[in-house]
C-alpha cells in the first residue's frame, strides 16, 4: 500500500468541480497521505505539456494521480499516458448521457459555474441578509429567515451561516446563546415563534475549549468547565423547545450545511 501519493486536479476552468469530485473519491482512503495541487485554466496543448513536465519532475516519476475535467480532447490527451494514473472524471459520464438523451453535450469549460441572473440575485440577497443578521443582529426580522442557527459562542454559527448564503442562496441568521438566555433557561419570543426554522449547534466540550483557548487563553470563558456548563444549558433549551440540533465537532462547514438543510427540510435556492 502507498503511504503517500501526489495528486493533481486539472481543469480548464476554476478547478472547483474537479477538486470536489476527486476529494470525494480520495476521502475513502484515510490511511494514505495525499499531496494535492490544483492547476486551473489550462487552455492549450503547449500549456498542458509544460504542466505535465512540472508534474513529472515534482513527483519523481512515482505514478502521480491526475484528476481532470478538461473538455478539449487534444489538451486532455496530453496528460493521459503510462507514467501517471489518469482519471477523466466527466467524459465517460457525458458519453453515456449523450446516448441516453440522444443529444450532444455542450462540453463547454466552466459551464457548471455560470449561474443564471435569478440565481445570482437570490444569492446576493441571501448574503446581504446573512451579514445583516449575524450574531443576533436585527432579530425582529427573523420572520424572513430561511434558517436560524442557535449556539453558544464559538460553536461555528457564523461560518456555516455564510456558507448557506454564499453557496446555497439561503437567508441564514444566527443567534448566540449568551448568559442571559442560558442562566434563565429561556429563548426570546422571536426564536420561539420561528422555531420551525431554527436549529441548534452543539460541540464536544474539549473541542470548544480548544477553540476558545486560542481566542482567550486561560480565561474563565475558555475553561473546560465553562464550556461543559454552557453546552449543557444550550442542550436543555433545544430539548425544552423541541428544536433539532447537530454537533459541529469533526465536521466540515459543507457537512454542517447539508445536515442543517436536511434536518429542517430546506432546499438550495
Amino acid at each position: 500500500m502507498w503511504s503517500s501519493k501526489d495528486v493533481y486536479y486539472l481543469s480548464d476552468s476554476t478547478g472547483i468541480l474537479v477538486e470536489t469530485l476527486g476529494r470525494a473519491l480520495l476521502c475513502h482512503f484515510p490511511g494514505i497521505s495525499f499531496n494535492e495541487e490544483t492547476i486551473s485554466f489550462i487552455s492549450s496543448k503547449e500549456q498542458a505539456e509544460t504542466i505535465l513536465a512540472t508534474i513529472m519532475e515534482q513527483s519523481s516519476g512515482l505514478q502521480p494521480i491526475i484528476f481532470s475535467t478538461i473538455m478539449d480532447p487534444e489538451v486532455q490527451n496530453i496528460f493521459d499516458f503510462g507514467e501517471v494514473e489518469f482519471f477523466d472524471v466527466l467524459s465517460a459520464h457525458l458519453d453515456r448521457l449523450e446516448n441516453t438523451l440522444e443529444v450532444k453535450a455542450l462540453r463547454a469549460p466552466g459551464y457548471a459555474h455560470q449561474p443564471t441572473d435569478e440565481v445570482m440575485d437570490a444569492r446576493v440577497e441571501a448574503i446581504h441578509f446573512c451579514l445583516a443578521h449575524d450574531d443576533g443582529t436585527n432579530p425582529k426580522e427573523y420572520d424572513n429567515a430561511d434558517i436560524i442557527i442557535l449556539g453558544v459562542s464559538r460553536a461555528g454559527k457564523t461560518p456555516v451561516s455564510v456558507y448557506l448564503a454564499t453557496h446555497m442562496g439561503l437567508k441564514a441568521a444566527n443567534l448566540p446563546l449568551t448568559e442571559e438566555y442560558l442562566s434563565q433557561n429561556r429563548l426570546p419570543d422571536y426564536i420561539v415563534n420561528n422555531k420551525e426554522r431554527a436549529i441548534g449547534i452543539t460541540a464536544r466540550p474539549e473541542v470548544l475549549h480548544a477553540i476558545r483557548q486560542r481566542r482567550m487563553p486561560d480565561s474563565k470563558y475558555a475553561s473546560l468547565a465553562t464550556c461543559r456548563q454552557e453546552l449543557g444549558q444550550a442542550l436543555q433549551l433545544y430539548l425544552q423547545h423541541d428544536i433539532p440540533y447537530i454537533s459541529s465537532s469533526g465536521k466540515s462547514i459543507e457537512e454542517l450545511a447539508a445536515q442543517i438543510c436536511q434536518e429542517l427540510g430546506v432546499g438550495r435556492k
